[in-house]
């Protein structure tokens, strides 16, 4: 099974640059979640994590 694919892989010409691009985004996603996530203020995840505690009535289900 393996050997049809690997052999229509080989036929394309200029398909090596496409897990490299995927490479590259996977990388550069994750690297700019790890940047936002340390530079994201603490009073905001503060007050986000307080969220569930607040007696807010004014929400009707």
């Amino acid at each position: 099974m393996l050997k049809f694919i690997k052999h229509n892989m080989e036929t394309i010409s200029g398909i090596e640059i496409y897990p490299i691009i995927s490479l590259l985004i996977f990388f550069l996603f994750f690297v700019g979640l790890y940047a936002w996530v340390f530079t994201y203020k603490k009073e905001k995840i503060t007050e986000m994590s307080n969220i569930p505690f607040q007696n807010d009535n004014s929400v009707e289900l």
